[in-house]
């Protein structure tokens, strides 16, 4: 393995555009030769069987790919990048399909990679504390493969059995669990990657040093943009001496806000500290019957682990400041079968909330968690000005906020009406000087909102490292940047600084 990626580089001189836009029929006719690298049967180009991939898990944006292909290798792969890169033919990554932004959403005119079939753990050593997957793995088989040599793999989104770990790489998942162990990114190794140009190459060489340019890091949330994952090398973590869940039940979010505050400073740093509140209790109950105290407002998780005496000192001093903080009802749990039954409730959450409205948006806002209780409150007064409702489950101890924005989209309207709480939730975060995305990224669906968070430099900055991977701008096209330009153009003016940089505030 190499620690550097051969990719084009000088953003600024670049072919440009293709000499034609691409067509629908452009992407089509490539399906003989595609067949002939991946088999007939991995090549799809029936209607029906392409309509099945026009989305990720967020359904307010849809577009059927011209060509969907799934390869079985990584040599595969490059092949068909190097086809596409050869007719000037867009072309989009996907893995697992949970994305929550959009970013795996097809191009029109495109060739839609999927990479389901490449699921094999293809090592796992114990001694170096590491494994080698590839990008169709999910989430929850890494830890299971690791377990019996008594490790696991810390990130954890909550669609951990199904989401893959090729598509938290792109996304930079995080999970419940991030505040004390980490993001993806934070567990990354090395990557097996497919230029644009179809070149198969590695980042980083399994050690976690790198030297010169952090180009791992910059790989790792970028959203498909600069490549395709073709192997994954992740850092695996010895399972904690002892663990235990503590649940407090309270009359007010607010109530709940303070215990995460007093927590924080007392110095404790929780594996977890997630927070949800009566509508997405509701949800939850109904979904997985979680048993959570009866008539409570807002329900906080908090998840210690390490060695058994620190945890013990621990579990005293958070009980005492979530009764403090005026929790009317707490429990512990240290046995592994009554955590999974309270962490059910939580982790069914999002899927939970289709019991209470046919359609919903999914939002990922971040605020300072000494802001928490303002933005809870604003989140609050815009449910109830637009009619709109809105269930909080969020990871408390990061300030990543997950509202979910309820709605029927049978009524005229609503829809709509529900876009603009939405954005405007996300207006709030951005004014409290937090972040339009915690972990589920910026895709199609937030793209309108980075010129609010970012200035024109900060954007322009971004692109040209997209260009440096991908001159052609043919490698997931019209994903993260509002204005996507193509690369050597003269970059335009578009707004101020963030809110946190005009103040000189600090995030956290």
């Amino acid at each position: 393995m190499t620690s550097t990626a051969s990719t084009s580089t000088g953003a600024g001189a670049s072919a440009g555009a293709p000499a034609a836009a691409p067509s629908v029929a452009l992407a089509a006719s490539l399906a003989p030769a595609m067949r002939k690298i991946c088999g007939a049967a991995d090549v799809l180009t029936d209607p029906l069987e392409l309509r099945t991939y026009e989305c990720d898990g967020l359904t307010s944006h849809r577009t059927v790919p011209a060509l969907v292909v799934l390869p079985e290798t990584a040599e595969e792969v490059a092949a068909v990048v190097r086809l596409c890169a050869s007719a000037g033919v867009p072309f989009v990554a996907r893995g697992s399909g949970t994305g929550l932004s959009g970013g795996a959403v097809p191009h029109a005119s495109g060739v839609l990679i999927v990479m389901s079939r490449m699921r094999r753990i293809l090592e796992v050593d114990p001694v170096a504390r590491r494994a080698v997957v590839e990008p169709g793995v999910t989430n929850l088989s890494v830890t299971q493969a690791a377990s019996p040599h008594g490790l696991f793999y810390a990130p954890d989104p909550s669609s951990q059995v199904v989401c893959s770990v090729g598509g938290n790489v792109a996304e930079n998942s995080g999970g419940a669990h991030c505040l004390k162990h980490g993001f993806t990114v934070n567990h990354v190794l090395g990557l097996e990657i497919v230029t644009p140009a179809g070149e198969l190459t590695w980042l980083g060489d399994g050690t976690g040093v790198l030297a010169g340019y952090d180009l791992l890091g910059a790989f790792t949330g970028s959203e498909g943009t600069l490549g395709i994952v073709t192997k994954i090398i992740v850092k695996l973590t010895p399972v904690p001496e002892a663990v235990h869940l503590v649940l407090a039940a309270y009359d007010s979010l607010e109530a709940g806000g303070r215990a995460v505050t007093d927590i924080i400073a007392a110095g404790i740093v929780p594996a977890a500290i997630e927070m949800m509140d009566a509508l997405s209790i509701e949800a939850a109950e109904a979904a997985v019957h979680c048993g959570y105290p009866e008539g409570a407002s807002a329900v906080l998780l908090v998840e210690l682990d390490g060695p058994s005496a620190e945890v013990e000192a621990e579990l005293s001093t958070v009980r005492e400041l979530c009764e403090a903080a005026g929790a009317r009802e707490i429990r512990a749990a240290d046995d592994p079968v009554q955590r999974a039954g309270i962490w059910a409730g939580r982790k069914s959450a999002f899927a939970a909330v289709g019991r209470l409205s046919p359609a919903y948006i999914v939002q990922d806002g971040v605020v300072p968690r000494t802001a928490l209780g303002d933005v809870l409150a604003r989140i609050s007064a815009l449910s109830e000005e637009s009619g709109i409702r809105v269930a909080n489950v969020f990871h408390a101890g990061d300030g990543n906020l997950h509202p979910l924005v309820l709605y029927n989209d049978a009524v005229p309207g609503e829809a709509e009406r529900a876009e603009v709480v939405s954005g405007a939730i996300l207006d709030a975060c951005i004014s409290y000087g937090g972040s339009i995305t915690g972990e589920h990224g910026v895709g199609v669906d937030k793209s309108r909102y980075m010129p609010k968070m970012f200035t024109a430099e900060d954007l322009d900055t971004m692109q040209l490292l997209r260009c440096a991977f991908d001159p052609a701008s043919l490698c997931n096209p019209g994903k993260v940047f509002p204005t996507p330009r193509l690369c050597g153009e003269v970059p335009g003016h578009r707004r101020g600084p963030h809110p946190a940089t005009a103040r000189g505030a600090e995030i956290f």
